[in-house]
């Protein structure tokens, strides 16, 4: 699975983009995030408003209960303000 990270979250996390092999018990992006969290503090610092944060499966918008799978690409992102 391929992870993208955005804005803050990149600066927290310290990465743009992993590949990551979650176990076979993460299959939705809650779970996903809950995994991600566990892994350290940047990562439970960077999901710490998980509320605010959108996500994205494959280049569309996606929600906390929808499936992930070892070949998507998930990417985060924080709330997109425009003018």
């Amino acid at each position: 699975m391929k992870i993208l990270y955005f804005a803050w979250l990149k600066s927290k996390i310290g990465a743009d983009e992993e590949e990551v092999s979650p176990p076979a018990g993460v299959s939705t992006v809650s779970a996903l995030i809950d995994w991600l969290v566990a892994r350290g503090p940047r990562f439970a610092d960077a999901f710490e408003h998980r509320e605010v944060i959108h996500v994205a499966i494959n280049q569309r918008y996606a929600h906390p209960g929808d499936p992930v799978g070892p070949d998507d690409e998930v990417a985060f992102f924080p709330p997109i303000a425009g003018g």
